[in-house]
Parts: structure tokens; sequence; C-alpha cells
């Protein structure tokens, strides 16, 4: 088995490297390795390299940033997948392409099927979203993977942020009205290598945490379990706040719980993110 990973530096592309099989030779590239903004050079890696898999852990993810970085945002997460669909399909290989629960608006009230409709707020979303597009038509084998609110060991995320917060000060303010589901890096590399395995039929699966959280309670549990593995010494103060107290320039999905019911079905779990988390803060 022969996979081409991009984005090998990010949380997920680290995680998938920790995971990959022994026998499974892997070409890990990151940015400076291989530009997939650029069609001429994925075209050549794809035609030199020969992946029976593609699997692309690259995105932009600055949400906020990406209001501004317009050009930026879409060269990686619409560019990019296209060129990856367009040698994908060219050469023979399968794309696994990673997506966001960010596709949607929020306005639901149940988790997200992967045929709802979608709606994004803002450009990260949009983008994103253009990205699926563009590797469904580019690539009819390729398989997209929708997640959301990803934490590890490696990199920056949300629960990195809260540690680093908690020991710098003693009382926080944590958005409440805001639902989804936490998920591992971890999880998520283990999903992807168990549906190369089994040759999981194209289309759009949905992978997130198996318990629904608001930030503010996501945050509880990380300060409960940091206190109880000695990271921090004392648990902080926190308040729970509305979004509207804590002004962003991208509009965030009020609710993006995604419902994993589809992966079940293919004999893959959620991501059990709380035992996830102890395991995160012990390496941490």
């Amino acid at each position: 088995m022969k996979i081409l990973l991009t984005g090998a530096n990010g949380q997920l592309g680290q995680c998938f490297q920790d995971r990959v099989p022994d026998d499974w030779d892997v070409w890990a590239t990151d940015t400076s390795e291989l530009d997939i903004t650029n069609n001429k050079k994925v075209l050549k890696a794809v035609e030199t390299f020969k992946p029976d898999i593609i699997v692309n852990a690259a995105a932009y993810t600055a949400v906020d940033k990406a209001e501004t970085e317009i050009d930026i945002a879409k060269s990686v997460n619409e560019d990019g997948p296209r060129n990856l669909a367009i040698a994908a399909n060219r050469y023979g290989a399968i794309l696994f392409h990673i997506s966001t629960d960010y596709v949607f608006d929020g306005s639901s009230t149940t988790p997200y099927l992967e045929n709802d409709l979608t709606n994004p707020l803002g450009i990260y979303g949009k983008t994103k979203l253009d990205g699926e597009k563009a590797v469904i038509t580019n690539s009819p084998t390729a398989i997209i993977i929708r997640t959301a609110w990803v934490f590890s060991e490696y990199g920056g995320n949300f629960v990195k942020t809260m540690l680093r917060l908690g020991r710098e000060k003693k009382e926080l303010s944590i958005i409440n009205d805001q639902r989804g589901c936490p998920t591992y890096a971890g999880d998520i590399a283990q999903a992807i290598i168990e549906m190369i395995k089994i040759k999981t039929s194209c289309g759009i699966y949905h992978f997130c945490g198996d318990k629904e959280v608001s930030w503010y309670e996501f945050a509880e549990h990380i300060f409960k379990k940091a206190v109880d593995a000695n990271i921090i010494s004392r648990l902080p103060s926190l308040n729970a706040i509305t979004t509207d107290a804590y002004p962003t320039a991208a509009k965030r999905p009020s609710y993006s719980s995604l419902n994993c019911t589809k992966m079940k079905v293919i004999g893959i779990n959620p991501s059990n993110w709380r035992y996830a988390l102890e395991n995160v803060l012990a390496k941490l």
C-alpha cells in the first residue's frame, strides 16, 4: 500500500503517521515538499510516486484570518483539493479528503447528516465546501470525511489553549452557546486507516466525537482532568458567556454536531474524546 499524505505536520498528519501500518509505504509531505496549490507539481508528484491512496490532511484552518485572507484560504482549501482530485483520477489513486462541520450554518437542532443542506457562515466554511465540490467533480471515487473540534497532542488546539490559559489566569470566560463534538485527531487517523483496509465506498462521511458539549462544558472537562493529572495545580474559575459577548471576525455555527451513523454502519465508531483526552494529557 502506497500512501501520499499531505499536511504531514498538522494534527491529523502527525497522528496518521503514528498509526499507519509498518508495511505501508507513506510519503509524508508538507508545503515545502509538495505545494498542493500548484497543479503541475501535484500531477508530477502523483505520476512519479504512483500512490494507491492520497490522504489530504492539508488545510487553511485560521477561521478568523480567512475573512481577510480570502485568496489564501481559497487556494489551499479549494484549489489544492481540486488538484489532488484531478491527479488521483488521472493516475488511479483514491483520494481521502478531510472537511469540516463549518460547511453547515448551525440552524439545526439535531446532528447533521451527510446529505443535509450546507450553508457556511464564513470564508473558511465556504472554501472548505467549495473544496468538497471540487473533489466530487474531479474524482468520482473520492471519500470526503467531515469532522469537527479537532484536538491532539500536536500543534495548536483548544485543549492546549485551555491548559495555557489555566496556568496563566485564575478566571476564564468560555462560550456556552455553541455546541458540537470534540474529536481526537488520532481517532480520525485510525478511521481513515480502517476505511482504507476495508475498501470503503466513495462518498461523504461524518466522523466526530461521541458526546456533544458546549465549549464551556469541554473546558470544564479539560480542567478537571488536567488537575487530576497534575498538569495544572488548581481549577480556574469559569464563567459561561454567550457568543455575542465574545465577538470574532468570522461567525461560527451555534450547533455543529455531526451524525456518524453512516460510519457506524461500516463498523467505525465515533471518537471517544473523553478517553482520548486523558491519553493526550498524559502525553503532554
